[in-house]
């Protein structure tokens, strides 16, 4: 099956999660962006992580984030979303989301979410089934970078 590798969409800001500056309020990014990569593995892979996690007992746990802020996101301001799994392990994995402007001319935020696969039940990592192994392989998008401030500046000195 041949799947998109990078996932698009769009939202507005709402009022309620900017700041007196009418700015996105940082600790809001982290939803917009989550939200959306949600919504796109529905969309795009038919993978819906809270069913899945009701019917295998496993699901995906935050193991850490790293973002940047590069320019502000405004109220009521149209946004695009896109995002990538970068690299994935038998019990791991790490995506890339980026919060664009409409246009996708400037980037306003680019966020790694590292993520483990547990056990809900037995309360502890667990391996990546076979069939989630292989939608990870077929849609695995990996970046030159190695690390987070690496891909960052490379956003920094690109041209859009």
């Amino acid at each position: 099956m041949n799947f998109s590798k990078i996932l698009e969409s769009k939202t507005k800001i709402r009022f309620q999660d900017c700041d007196p500056f009418n700015h996105l309020n940082n600790g809001a990014y982290f939803n917009y962006l989550i939200n959306a990569r949600e919504d796109q593995l529905m969309a795009n892979y038919n993978l819906d992580i809270y069913k899945h996690g009701k019917e295998k007992g496993k699901s995906w746990v935050v193991a850490s984030h790293q973002i940047a802020y590069l320019k502000p996101a405004t109220l009521m301001e149209t946004v695009c979303i896109d995002s990538q799994l970068i690299k994935y392990g038998s019990k791991n994995l790490l995506v890339e989301i980026r919060m664009w402007n409409e246009t996708k001319t400037e980037l306003k935020a680019i966020l790694w979410s590292s993520f483990v696969y547990f056990n809900l039940l037995k309360l502890s990592s667990e391996k990546h089934s076979d069939d989630l192994l292989a939608l990870f392989e077929n849609v695995v998008l990996p970046v030159d970078q190695f690390n987070f401030e690496e891909r960052v500046q490379s956003f920094r000195f690109q041209k859009v």
